[in-house]
């Protein structure tokens, strides 16, 4: 996010058909996430395919930059917390990685609402407004953010199988399940404690991460904007509010859908459960 707010907002990247490609009628950030979506990265089982963080907590700050040789028909999405913006992707030339089955089946896929969210509300808050004609690089770091965003969007889907196997609230949650009482079950899941420390905790690393570093400047931790450095490149609480207002309201509605169809499924139903959650 932090590197997408250096260029413009370019919204010509947004307008299907502006930019001519044959056979494609949508925008350029469109072709160039199905370009990538596509793609196939060298065969070697250490080299990944996107760089991502491998704590959740810490995802907002992935560099998903290291796209390797491109190539048609990538096993992309296979991983049960990667989900495709793109349809009709070519199939894969590569057999899909054995993942345990932690979550029941579903088909949830938020990345349409994500993206227009990310294109209509986000942009506008973090990029000047204009055309700086950057529009490679702007698009390219639009998948970047998207990507990530959207992985930590779906990992609601695995907080809230967690939360459904707590036997704390496990009946509370089958009840409204049954009841179909989407309020409630978002009342249920959701833990205002949690959610200010992790806005608390973006705040402090979009102060860090946001600012150009000076050998000579001191600490850059303590909540002061540093003498000397101007102004940041992008301002510390533009990235908790984005979180506060579209990012955490969005992962619960994942995890709300999710819970929704949790009993849907004999092999996911609950009667193998403890009163310790286990199975």
């Amino acid at each position: 996010m932090i590197e997408r707010a250096q260029f413009a907002q370019n919204t010509n990247i947004y307008k299907k058909g502006h930019f001519k490609v044959d056979g494609f009628n949508g925008s350029f950030l469109e072709y160039l996430l199905q370009e990538i979506e596509g793609v196939h990265g060298k065969a070697c089982p250490e080299v990944a395919f996107i760089e991502v963080a491998n704590d959740i907590d810490d995802i907002e700050n992935a560099n998903l930059s290291r796209v390797v040789n491109l190539h048609p028909s990538v096993v992309y999405a296979s991983s049960p917390d990667e989900y495709p913006f793109s349809k009709n992707l070519p199939d894969p030339i590569l057999p899909p990685l054995q993942y345990p089955q932690v979550l029941a089946p579903n088909n949830i896929n938020y990345n349409e609402k994500l993206m227009d969210i990310y294109i209509n509300n986000i942009v506008p808050i973090i990029c000047k407004p204009g055309d700086d004609s950057n529009y490679g690089s702007a698009a390219t770091k639009d998948v970047e953010a998207l990507q990530i965003l959207s992985r930590r969007i779906h990992f609601g889907k695995f907080v809230a199988e967690a939360k459904f196997k707590d036997a704390k609230d496990h009946d509370r949650y089958v009840s409204l399940i049954k009841a179909r009482d989407r309020e409630g079950i978002m009342q249920l899941l959701t833990n205002h404690a949690v959610e200010e420390r992790l806005l608390r905790r973006l705040r402090r690393k979009a102060l860090v991460y946001g600012q150009e570093i000076d050998d000579d400047a001191g600490d850059a931790t303590s909540g002061q904007q540093i003498k000397g450095q101007g102004q940041p490149r992008i301002p510390h609480d533009v990235v908790a509010d984005m979180y506060e207002k579209y990012v955490i309201p969005l992962t619960k509605e994942v995890e709300v859908e999710y819970l929704l169809h949790r009993l849907d499924y004999g092999h996911f139903q609950t009667k193998g459960l403890t009163r310790d959650g286990t199975q």
